[in-house]
């Protein structure tokens, strides 16, 4: 294995956070949907699923004000990392489960198709399955059926990849599509691109006064995933610092790794969770500072409840 689940898993939340604090204009707005992330992996942490009630609740408990429902575009697809990480093994419950969390922000056609296809191909990276030139074909298979252009979008920067397209050819290309499918599709061809840099992508994906924060969001995570946290600059990474950062509860480094751990703890079949269960009673804190690293093991191709 070229590298550990354990790492892939903290580079895309990692990656998804760094990615889009690059491009953001509102940085308080991007915490918030950060945070909203990070509860979702509390709640999948503690419940072993997916439980939309316990997700809903954790998110009223402490944006009692936030208004989910304005202006969500495809900051939602952030929110839903922790399912995509969840469930990256079976498609069938991955695409189930994604479905449904999306449903909790916006209905809108183009941010599900782009859940979908960002979660397909997040979970094609994690199972080490990805081919670049396959990509994005089996990415549109996965979405189906649809009345957005999203596939369309997709289909026309897998030709720009084929062709070895450049960035200005390709943003010049997508001038006059809709916003929401731009996005999703520039984060693709960034991504795929530059496949194996993960500072070269996030740096094409933002590098733009027109770029969306979503854009390197979704970059964040896909070569997040792929290249692990170890692609990921130190000195970037220090950017998600309680020091550095404008906050210090949900979203800092630190707790984004060991929520990361924690996922693949319950993911993996772990039974011993008390250090991950007993700080979800904290108030104000993802992880305790008390607890160490968890260590997983589990058998190859072991058969594991849902």
């Amino acid at each position: 294995m070229r590298y550990s689940l354990s790492s892939r898993f903290r580079g895309t939340i990692v990656g998804a956070f760094l990615g889009e604090s690059l491009a953001s204009i509102n940085e308080e707005e991007s915490v918030n949907w950060g945070k909203i992330a990070l509860l979702g992996a509390e709640s999948l942490i503690g419940r072993s699923q997916l439980n939309l009630d316990d997700w809903i609740q954790r998110q009223q408990t402490e944006f009692p004000d936030l208004d989910t429902r304005d202006g969500v575009s495809l900051k939602a697809i952030i929110a839903t990392l922790p399912v995509t990480l969840f469930y990256f093994d079976n498609t069938v419950k991955l695409r189930e489960n994604l479905s449904q969390a999306i449903a909790i922000w916006d209905g809108d056609l183009v941010v599900r198709d782009g859940t979908l296809a960002v979660g397909y191909a997040i979970a094609q990276c994690l199972t080490q399955k990805l081919d670049t030139k396959t990509l994005i074909p089996q990415t549109i298979d996965f979405i189906g059926e649809t009345p957005t252009s999203l596939p369309q979008v997709l289909l026309k920067v897998n030709n720009l990849l084929l062709q070895g397209a450049g960035l200005e050819t390709v943003q010049r290309s997508l001038s006059r599509e809709e916003k929401l499918s731009k996005a999703v599709a520039m984060a693709f061809y960034c991504f795929l691109s530059t496949l194996e840099d993960f500072r070269l992508s996030i740096l094409r994906a933002t590098d733009n006064s027109n770029a969306l924060p979503a854009t390197g969001a979704i970059t964040g995570a896909l070569s997040g995933a792929y290249n692990s946290l170890t692609s990921i600059p130190v000195s970037w990474q220090m950017k998600l610092s309680p020091a550095n950062s404008a906050t210090s509860r949900l979203s800092n480094r630190k707790q984004m790794i060991e929520l990361a751990d924690g996922l693949v703890a319950v993911w993996s079949g772990a039974y011993d969770l008390a250090p991950y269960t007993e700080y979800l009673h904290q108030e104000g804190c993802a992880m305790s500072d008390k607890q160490g690293t968890l260590c997983v093991s589990v058998a190859p191709r072991v058969i594991r409840l849902r």
